[in-house]
């Protein structure tokens, strides 16, 4: 082939690229992604509030912030959320429930960022009568169970109160509650005047590992697999420059700014919050061993934890469904 021919050709496979390119994101700005967050301290904050999403996926976007994973549950079940934020516990309910979503990205692996704080109780078994709160079917809930069974507490003896973080903190002020399982910025906020029993690192050694992630409807993302990619784009780069440089993200560093502007935390504790967990990247993610047959394995080991505790009905022979590495294998291809 001469030098003009394959010039041409080459001008001739451009345009078709940019063609390819400028339909994609005609189409996407036709599509609006309704997306449900947690106002929990990670890195994904900062692209949230920085208009990336919108920016990388050509699509409008519907942010709305619910304050625990059943209700983003609920609410994709519903067919009114087509993305959302949600911890382990959740999921594996959805997903024994035959829901039709499937995890997208793993936010983080939870350590100190839950924990169980109480007052005026120094030792496990003093837990028994105390009016102990966490939201139900959260991976708090999850970890508060798991750690009443390593301590050979029957729950039963524990008045386990359904209470929401805003809600947590607001009985914890009154007196109302004797502890509460719960994470970050609620959690930090009654630790300064309760006592640490256990946390969630404590809980995963113990057996019961827990982490957020993200979710898709999977009607959605049959639908627009692209916007799904770019989305998932976009949080791991946020976790892949949070994990560069953590120190970078100071107290007065405009991450944490943004970080706090969308959860609520205290700027100042910012840095703190955000070592309660383990980011993976997500090349990390990538490996089967993590996203595939990992979470696969954790999310049927905290399904049948919960059939156990009468949390929910049945168990399925078979999670892969739910979890799999294919859109962050998808991501990774993407440059921006």
């Amino acid at each position: 082939m001469t030098f003009k021919r394959r010039q041409l050709a080459g001008l001739v496979a451009a345009a078709t690229l940019f063609a390819t390119l400028g339909a994609n994101a005609a189409a996407a700005a036709d599509v609006t992604v309704n997306i449900g967050y947690q106002p929990i301290v990670e890195p994904s904050r900062v692209p949230q509030a920085d208009g990336t999403y919108e920016k990388a996926t050509g699509a409008k976007i519907n942010w709305q912030k619910f304050d625990g994973g059943a209700d983003v549950i609920a609410a994709i079940a519903s067919g009114s959320l087509d993305i959302g934020y949600v911890g382990s516990s959740p999921l594996a309910a959805a997903a024994s429930r035959q829901l039709p979503i499937e995890t997208i990205a793993l936010v983080g692996l939870i350590s100190e960022a839950e924990a169980l704080a109480v007052r005026n109780i120094s030792r496990p078994e003093e837990l028994a009568g105390k009016k102990i709160a966490t939201p139900f079917v959260s991976t708090a809930h999850y970890s508060l169970l798991t750690a009443l069974k390593h301590w050979n507490i029957d729950p039963k003896s524990v008045e386990i109160l359904n209470l929401r973080p805003p809600e947590i903190a607001a009985a914890w002020t009154r007196g109302d509650i004797d502890g509460a399982y719960v994470w970050d910025p609620v959690l930090a906020e009654i630790k300064k005047s309760g006592t640490v029993l256990a946390t969630s690192a404590d809980v995963a050694d113990w057996g019961g590992p827990t982490f957020d992630a993200w979710i898709v409807s999977k009607k959605f993302a049959d639908a627009n697999p692209d916007i799904v990619a770019a989305f998932v784009r976009v949080t791991g780069n946020a976790t892949a420059a949070y994990r560069a440089n953590p120190d970078a993200w100071s107290a007065t560093s405009p991450e944490a700014e943004k970080i706090a502007r969308l959860t609520g935390a205290r700027q100042e504790e910012v840095p703190a919050l955000l070592k309660g967990y383990i980011f993976p990247t997500l090349e990390e993610q990538a490996k089967a061993d993590l996203l595939g047959g990992g979470t696969v394995k954790a999310v049927a080991a905290t399904s049948a934890f919960l059939k156990e505790q009468g949390k929910i009905p049945t168990t399925l022979d078979d999670y892969s469904a739910y979890v799999s590495p294919r859109w962050v294998v998808e991501a990774s291809k993407l440059s921006f």
